[in-house]
Formats: structure tokens, C-alpha cells, sequence
């Protein structure tokens, strides 16, 4: 008969045990100081206006035709012309139409400031973070003064070097998230005032026209928030259709220019 097969042993290794560092990364604890606590207060405060948000895509095809025209028109004065002169201009024609978004409540609630002038803010992502200085006086100002101060304000705040009256007294504010990517989102009122645009990037997309063809148009994301102790829905949906109405025919803008 033949022999039984012998038992095998099999021997396994035990793991290798993985090192551990010797210093592990240590938490890092950084004080809230200069314009970063500016924020967290203002942020905070913010938060104790009830406020809702509306949002829409828009044709900017003409505006994108416009701005092409008014830059290569003014190509020999050093001037930068970018879409946010437009979108300030625009705001503010329709803020004379809608005095409610261009208000300001008390600090008991008691009583509603509707400011005559337009001071409008714009977002800068600044080397400190992300500012929001304003162009004052927008209602009096043309489109080419507005695009020179944005430049201004741009520059300065490159440097660190904007002052205080640049940076407070805001009575709007229009915030651009498009340069750096994205197309909705839900902007935080700025503290004293009671409405917010926040702006995506404009795309080139496939739309189609009144007769069901396929047509490239320019596209603009727009979201706003507004305080409803001030503002309702329709109100706001109101202002947007007028504000809109002046991108999508800028000569419309050019007749209530200043």
C-alpha cells in the first residue's frame, strides 16, 4: 500500500510592522486679527438679516457686443473695461426704478433709510482675502468714470493700500465669483445694506431662439439675496427683469446714462 502523504507545515510571517513618525503633525492655532475679524463680525452680523434668494440665467449676448465696441473705442486711453462697469451702471438705473433694495434698516428695526445715492460695491480677491470696496456716486458717474475707478479701487486693493472710506458706506453690492469659476451660489448681505448680486461666469452655450433653432448666445449665472423685512420676491424679481433689460439693450442704459 502506498504511504499517506505527510503533513506540510506552512509558515506565515507575522507583518511588518508600518513606522510611526516620530513627530506627528502638531494643530495650528492662529489668532483672528485685522481684516479677517472685520469679517467674522460683519459675517456674523449678516446672519441676523432674514434673507432670500432668487436666481436666473441671462443673455448677455449684446452686452458681450457692447463691451467689445466701448474697449476697442478707448483702446488709446489706457482705460480697462471690463463687464463690471456695466453691471454697476445698470444696477444703479434700475435702483431708481426699485429705491427699496438701496435702503438700510436701523439697528431696532424700527425705521428704513433709502439712500439717494448709489454707492456700489464690488468684490475684489485681494491678497488679504476677498474685499468689498465701493464706487461712490454711481448714479453720477458714466460708465467710462465708473470703469476708472474700479481700476483704481482694483489696484489698491493689489497693494493693501485702500482706505477706509474706500472700503465703508456701501449702499449695494455686486459680487463676480466668474473670474475664478463657478455659476450659482448664495451670497451673504453685506451688513447696512439690504441686497447682494453675486455674479457666475458668462459661458457660451446652446440656446434656442423664438423659432425653436439652436442659436450660441452669451450666458450670465445670477443669484441675489435680499433682506425680506425690506424686500419682497416680486420686488426682487422686478429689479433683476429691469436690471437685465439694460445688459440685454445697452442702449437702453445709454439713454438714462449720466
Amino acid at each position: 500500500a502506498a504511504a499517506a502523504p505527510a503533513d506540510v507545515t506552512v509558515s506565515i510571517a507575522p507583518p511588518t510592522p508600518v513606522p510611526v513618525a516620530s513627530a506627528m503633525p502638531e494643530d495650528t492655532v492662529v489668532p483672528v486679527r485685522g481684516l479677517q475679524r472685520a469679517m467674522v463680525k460683519s459675517m456674523t452680523a449678516a446672519w441676523t438679516q432674514p434673507h432670500f434668494g432668487f436666481s436666473d440665467e441671462v443673455d448677455v449676448t449684446e452686452l458681450v457686443r457692447a463691451r467689445a465696441a466701448v474697449k476697442a473705442a478707448v483702446a488709446d486711453q489706457g482705460i480697462q473695461v471690463t463687464f463690471m462697469p456695466f453691471f454697476l451702471k445698470a444696477a444703479s438705473a434700475a435702483l431708481r426704478h426699485f429705491p427699496s433694495l438701496n435702503a438700510h434698516v436701523n439697528a431696532d428695526a424700527s425705521e428704513v433709510i433709502y439712500r439717494g445715492r448709489h454707492h456700489i460695491g464690488f468684490a475684489v480677491d485681494s491678497p488679504r482675502g476677498l474685499i468689498v470696496p465701493n464706487v461712490k456716486d454711481v448714479q453720477a458717474r458714466s460708465l467710462l468714470e465708473v470703469a476708472q475707478e474700479i481700476s483704481r479701487l482694483t489696484a489698491l486693493a493689489a497693494e493693501g493700500k485702500l482706505g477706509e472710506d474706500d472700503l465703508t458706506g456701501g449702499t449695494f453690492t455686486i459680487s463676480n465669483v466668474g473670474n475664478i469659476g463657478g455659476t450659482y451660489t448664495s451670497p451673504v448681505l453685506v451688513p447696512g445694506t439690504v441686497a447682494i448680486g453675486a455674479l457666475g461666469g458668462i459661458r457660451r452655450v446652446p440656446r434656442f431662439d423664438e423659432y425653436d433653432n439652436v442659436v450660441p448666445v452669451s450666458a450670465l449665472n445670477v443669484s441675489w439675496s435680499a433682506d425680506h423685512r425690506v424686500v419682497d420676491g416680486a420686488t426682487m424679481a422686478r429689479f433683476h427683469q429691469k436690471w437685465i433689460g439694460y445688459l440685454q439693450e445697452p442702449a437702453l442704459l445709454a439713454a438714462e446714462l449720466r
